[in-house]
């Protein structure tokens, strides 16, 4: 009988869903809990849409929890969020008790369900404070930062580190992000998963949608960035960028999509931010959607010339590996986690400011077979490494290596 992991046969082959299926066997009936802050808006929520399914599909007993706060712990964590990617932000104490505050009434209605499970993971800052409250935890617990942690701002990080340094694990995008822990700590980039309705294969008409929903022109070029509005993915930079290739390349247009996130306080003022930069530029267009705009996002990089990812800090950003997987060259700030995916002359181009990345637009505007060259060289560097199989594949094997009670190798009954 098909399953949902056999669907993806026909894009990565039998070989990599055979290895999947061996892997789970010995986890059959596991029970697995994910916590995170929010169910819509930001890739973790993203990925978690199918990660559940696929977890389950193979056997596991996976289930995934939101954590509730008010607008006092979203304001703490959002200022963690800043400080862990080096802004210095003092967090007064006030908003620390809201903090803790929330993750023990949130252990509270969840200590039950996540006592009992075998593994649980907690996903970022929001919750992790939850382990000091499961006194009669049963399992293993994992902190997954999908966050650049590379130069935090030092007391913010030390009173986080409090709270995680007792976990079982903890799992980063890269080894650059990663910061001393006294428990092991694995490496496990994110992932898109190519059968979504952000990234399956869309008709001529959908993505010919887009143009008319919108008023872009089709007979024009586009540059496409899609991002939450906020500052460090610097839409605004991206705007300097397109005003200073406009003189050289007249026809261009430029799509700023994006959304908010329910656990991010500041979006509508950097939305009011940006709207205000583009006034007066007919061939800005900037798109507020809603968090289920997934095949209107899929449209939108399908119509692109060239996807932009102009972040001054970033995780990992999969709206970079959504460009690419589409067969579009890359323009992506030199930072974080769109290191690992733009291949810099291969796959796109890193850029430190909104001169540079004029630069290479008007280079690939002018050079039309290295830009088709390198989106057929993006797609494949995704599917090498970046699509959800490769993703589940890893989390399969930490949840073995914790389970293992022998220290040098992992046992697989099959």
């Amino acid at each position: 009988m098909s399953t949902l992991i056999d669907s993806y046969t026909s894009i990565t082959g039998p070989d990599v869903v055979e290895q999947l299926k061996q892997l789970a066997k010995p986890m059959q009936g596991m029970r697995v809990v994910h916590v995170n802050s929010t169910k819509e808006g930001g890739g973790v929520a993203e990925i978690l849409h199918k990660m559940i399914p696929l977890m389950n599909d193979l056997g596991i007993e996976t289930s995934w929890e939101v954590l509730e706060g008010n607008p006092e712990f979203y304001s703490c964590t959002k200022m963690m969020h800043n400080a862990i990617q080096g802004n210095q932000v003092p967090i007064p104490q006030m908003l620390l008790d809201a903090y803790e505050q929330t993750n023990f009434d949130n252990a509270e209605r969840l200590r039950k369900k996540l006592e009992e499970a075998d593994v649980v993971f907690i996903h970022d800052p929001q919750p992790a404070a939850f382990l000091g409250h499961m006194e009669n935890r049963k399992g293993k617990w994992i902190w997954r930062c999908h966050i650049d942690a590379s130069t935090p701002y030092r007391p913010v990080w030390k009173y986080l580190r409090q709270h995680i340094r007792n976990y079982d694990a903890s799992v980063f995008s890269l080894a650059n992000f990663a910061q001393a822990l006294p428990h092991p700590i694995y490496l496990i980039p994110p992932s898109i998963d190519p059968l979504n309705d952000k990234n399956c294969e869309l008709s001529d008409e959908e993505v010919n949608q887009v143009y008319s929903d919108f008023g872009i022109d089709p007979d024009r070029p586009l540059l496409v960035q899609v991002s939450r509005f906020d500052r460090f993915k610097d839409p605004i930079g991206v705007i300097e960028a397109f005003r200073k290739t406009k003189p050289f390349v007249p026809t261009l247009q430029l799509v700023l999509a994006g959304g908010g996130a329910s656990d991010d306080p500041e979006g509508r003022a950097v939305l009011a931010e940006v709207q205000q930069a583009a006034q007066g530029e007919s061939d800005i267009h900037i798109l507020d959607l809603p968090g289920d705009a997934h095949r209107t996002i899929n449209a939108l990089q399908r119509a692109a010339t060239i996807v932009v990812q102009k972040s001054l800090r970033e995780g990992f950003g999969l709206t970079v590996t959504e460009g690419m997987w589409k067969q579009k060259p890359v323009i992506g700030g030199d930072t974080g986690g769109i290191r690992l995916q733009v291949v810099n002359h291969h796959t796109g181009f890193l850029v430190n400011s909104p001169e540079g990345a004029a630069l290479r637009i008007r280079y690939l505007m002018r050079n039309q077979g290295k830009l088709l060259e390198m989106g057929l060289k993006a797609k494949a560097f995704v599917k090498e490494n970046f699509l959800i199989t490769r993703h589940l594949r890893e989390y399969l094997t930490l949840m073995l290596s914790l389970r293992s009670t022998a220290k040098d190798r992992i046992y697989l009954d099959y």
